[in-house]
Parts: C-alpha cells; structure tokens; sequence
C-alpha cells in the first residue's frame, strides 16, 4: 500500500498564536490546522492549560524548525499565591498545604532571587509530561504514585520582580519575570522561590512574553476565526517566513551551481561561510533551508524546505 497522503493545502509559515487558557495546546493546534486547512501542523512546546501567551505553531514545512524553537530560551510573566500550596503545582491542583506569608516582604524576596540566577537544578514535578517507565509522570500522579525525579540542570538568565500584593480574596500574590532555557518548569521555580522564604506557593496565572526570537505580534483564535471569514488569504498573510524561526543563526548564500547540488542533498563549498555549527542556506531568492557545517569545512544540507507554486 502507498504512504497515505495528509488532507489539506500545502501551506507553510509560522504562526505566533496568544494562546487562551482553559484549554490544551493540542486542542487549540488542531484547530488552527482546521481554520488554515493545513495538510501538516505541530507546535513548539506545550503550554499547560492554566497558561496563555505564545505558543509558535508550525505550519507544513515550518515543521522543519519546530525542533529549535522547542529547544529555545523563554520568557514567562507569572504570578503565584504565598503561603498556599497544590499538589499540582498550580491553581488547578488541591490544596496540601497551608502556611502564614503575611510577614514576608518585597526586600526579603529581592533578597532570594539572584540565588535562582545562572544554572541551578531542579527536580521536575510530577504533574509533567516526562516518563517514568514508559508511563507519564500525571498518569501517575493521578494514581496518587510518586516517583523519583531526578534533578536536572536549567539555566535561569534573569528574574525580574514585579510586584507584592494582597488581593481583594486576601491572598498574597507575588508577581515575577522570568527568562529561562528550555526544560524549566516555573511552577517548580515559584516553589523553589516560596522555599527559600520559609513558605509554600503555588502559580496562579502563568503568561509566556516569548520564544526564542519571536516576543511579539501575536494573534489570538478569536481574530484568526474572524479572519477566516474574508478567505485563506487573510488568514496567510498571519504568517511568519520559515527563516524567521532561526533569524539568528548565521546565513550562506549560494550560486546557481552550489544551490543545485545542495538540493540534491550534496555538501557545497562555500567562501566565507562560518567555521562550524548550524546556518541558514538561500539561493540567489529562496530559503532553501538548514545546513550544517562539516569538519572539511562543506555546508551540507540537513533540512531543506520544499518549494511549492
């Protein structure tokens, strides 16, 4: 039997979406792929339904690319509630614990957190996606089994504080920002945090401000279904290029000869280009796609995008 063919238009560009919350990343990228009518769609690292903000969705041969931005640094605005923990980790958890945060002030929390700059451990919630066996750590959780987690190291590049407030309900609520490498679990952050003041917390609301090169223009579902009704063209023109995921990454530009050869997968040499590491290749008008530096020096092709008409 032949390789069944995806439904859909060949459709390919990134869209920078605001994610609502209540919902799934899953949910809200299969509806996207429904409005675009795109035969292959995927997003780049899961938001937890609690959360909102960007959430880059990959469209076609944008896929390509959706393994960088996974792997990119962030930029979260959250807000948590001192002195109230949940076995989740968030909001939508049950209460474990309860403890007095009344005392604690802005300049004892500006006095923790450069503890939390550069690389630190943590130890990944069991309210994760991460495996245990073969079997997701919430699968379990939900059992009410627990696991150990082993400690893994993230990078903690800024923590700025935003404000100390107790609310209308009488909850203390600290609000911070945060930017991090890939791997950080920031309701393990706030916890961490609420720890080295004596208390417990847990995430109250949770914003993503930015992946990797993308912090802006973002669109939400409700504006993409209103445009959806002037035609697929208003909804294209949504679109962020293909390159623009990995704008800085250094670029080569081929000749008509080098291009042709780099499309039928073989290495090219390039004058100029850099030494090592992954590039970004185009021809005289295209990208054509990723390439990597060899040892010899060639730029061999790794990912190339498909032209469609």
């Amino acid at each position: 039997m032949g390789r069944r063919k995806n439904k859909g238009r060949n459709v390919s560009g990134v869209l920078l979406l605001d994610k609502p919350p209540g919902c799934s990343s899953n949910h809200i990228l299969q509806k996207v792929k429904r409005l675009f009518d795109a035969a292959k769609a995927g997003h780049t690292g899961s938001l937890d339904p609690l959360a909102t903000g960007m959430l880059p969705i990959c469209l076609g041969e944008a896929t390509k690319i959706s393994a960088f931005l996974l792997d990119s640094d962030k930029k979260y605005r959250f807000k948590c509630q001192l002195g109230v923990s949940t076995n989740t980790g968030d909001a939508e958890g049950e209460v474990i614990d309860t403890q007095d945060a009344t005392a604690i002030t802005e300049q004892d929390i500006l006095a923790v957190l450069p503890e939390f700059i550069g690389e630190i451990e943590q130890i990944p919630p069991m309210f994760s996606a991460l495996k245990h066996n073969g079997e997701r750590l919430y699968d379990l959780a939900r059992k009410g089994i627990e696991v150990e987690r082993k400690p893994r190291s993230i990078t903690i590049y800024d923590i700025n504080f935003i404000s100390l407030v107790t609310d209308d309900q009488q909850r203390i609520i600290l609000e911070l920002e945060v930017e991090c490498s890939k791997g950080t679990y920031v309701r393990t952050l706030a916890e961490d945090i609420a720890k080295k003041l004596d208390c417990c917390a847990h995430i109250t609301a949770l914003r993503r401000l930015s992946v990797g090169p993308y912090s802006g223009d973002m669109v939400t579902i409700d504006e993409l279904m209103s445009l959806a009704e002037d035609g697929q063209d208003a909804l294209d023109a949504c679109l962020q290029p293909i390159d623009s995921g990995v704008a800085d990454w250094p670029d080569v530009h081929l000749g008509s000869d080098a291009a042709f050869y780099v499309r039928q997968g073989q290495p090219v040499l390039v004058p100029h280009a850099p030494t090592e590491g992954w590039v970004r290749i185009y021809d005289q008008s295209h990208f054509l796609g990723l390439g990597e530096i060899q040892d010899d020096g060639l730029v061999a092709p790794r990912r190339m995008i498909k032209q469609y008409a």
